[in-house]
């Protein structure tokens, strides 16, 4: 399965250094593909120049090494496509839509109430239980 990720899983496995998201990484890089969208790339880095600048060098770093498909996110979304009361959140489901990806993976409650048929969309925890 093709697995998207949001900006604040990325941050809970890099930038604070997870065990649970270690897990969720060994799982996804063993029996899926990852899929980060340009613009969660663009919104990690943001994070950590804002709140973690001592970290800024590890989540380059981790960019780098990481095995990840680059989902482009497009320059003109569509709007009102999806009912999400976070509009940062929008570009990231509109993303995994458009690049066809099986699951998105998300700790953002806002992303989890919004109704839709593909890709599910999971919880760290309730990927793990799914699919480990």
């Amino acid at each position: 399965m093709r697995i998207i990720v949001d900006a604040n899983v990325l941050v809970s496995a890099i930038i604070l250094d997870s065990k649970r998201m270690d897990e969720l990484f060994e799982c996804i890089f063993a029996k899926h593909t990852l899929v980060i969208a340009s613009y969660t790339v663009t919104e990690l880095i943001e994070v950590a120049e804002e709140k973690f600048p001592d970290r800024l060098d590890v989540v380059e770093k981790s960019l780098e090494r990481m095995p990840y498909e680059l989902a482009r996110t497009p320059d003109e979304i569509e709007p009102d496509l999806y009912d999400v009361r976070d509009p940062d959140d929008y570009p990231v489901l509109y993303t995994a839509v458009k690049a066809e990806v099986d699951v998105l993976v998300t700790g953002d409650k806002d992303l989890l109430a919004v109704k839709i048929k593909s890709p599910e969309i999971l919880m760290p925890s309730e990927f793990l239980e799914r699919y480990a």
